[in-house]
């Protein structure tokens, strides 16, 4: 049984390895990671090579982490359908930890927040319409796109315990709390993964994220 998660794991990471804003900058002859702060995900694409390429990173980012739970799912759903909410968890939590840490990218990927959303999107889209609502209620209210990020993520934990402690999931309690546990986990990476983020928005030095120039105005 350990065998398998760490098998799910491996395909996610593979699935993770997909840099959406790395390919795109590098097709157009830029290393994205050496450019506004260095992260290689959807924010900095967005304010480094603008609208179409934020939203191409977010697209792909999102449905690497789809694929590769989908993947999982159509390799493990007939002997593991008992587990398969769990198996499906680790197979994202695999992709984002693919997409952070990419080993060809020297370990320098992005803060997996894209990939998170496409996790979230094929865990329980219940859980994601809560925290879209969460995400674009704080955007539209201070614009800092790595609160908004964070707190969604909050949000979704809290939402997956919740709904595991209520039967959703129809595994074993033991399964249930073991996909608390792989959960927190992300949720602690990702909290990490914005801790710059976060001293800046302490000490409000953070940028706001606007869609247009007119807003921004």
């Amino acid at each position: 049984m350990i065998l398998v998660r760490v098998i799910c794991v491996a395909i996610g990471y593979l699935f993770g390895l997909f840099q959406t804003s790395y390919l795109y900058g590098r097709a157009n002859h830029m290393d994205i990671r050496e450019h506004g702060s260095g992260n290689a995900g959807t924010t900095n694409a967005l304010r480094t090579m603008g609208k179409k390429a934020g939203a191409l990173t977010l697209l792909g980012d999102c449905l690497k982490c789809v694929l590769a739970v989908v993947a999982v799912r159509l390799i493990f759903g007939g002997n593991y359908k008992d587990i398969l909410p769990l198996l499906s968890l680790y197979a994202a939590a695999g992709c984002i930890l693919g997409h952070n840490f990419p080993f060809y990218l020297g370990f320098r990927g992005g803060k997996g927040v894209a990939a998170s959303v496409g996790m979230v999107i094929v865990m329980d889209w219940r859980i994601f319409l809560i925290c879209a609502v969460v995400f674009f209620t704080i955007y539209f209210t201070t614009h800092y796109v790595s609160l908004c990020s964070i707190s969604a993520y909050l949000v979704a934990l809290v939402m997956l315990i919740v709904f595991g402690q209520m039967g959703h999931y129809h595994m074993a309690q033991a399964r249930v709390w073991e996909m608390d546990l792989v959960m927190t986990f992300l949720t602690i990476l990702a909290v990490y993964r914005h801790r710059a983020n976060i001293k800046r928005l302490l000490s409000g030095e953070e940028s706001k994220i606007y869609l247009s120039t007119k807003n921004k105005k």
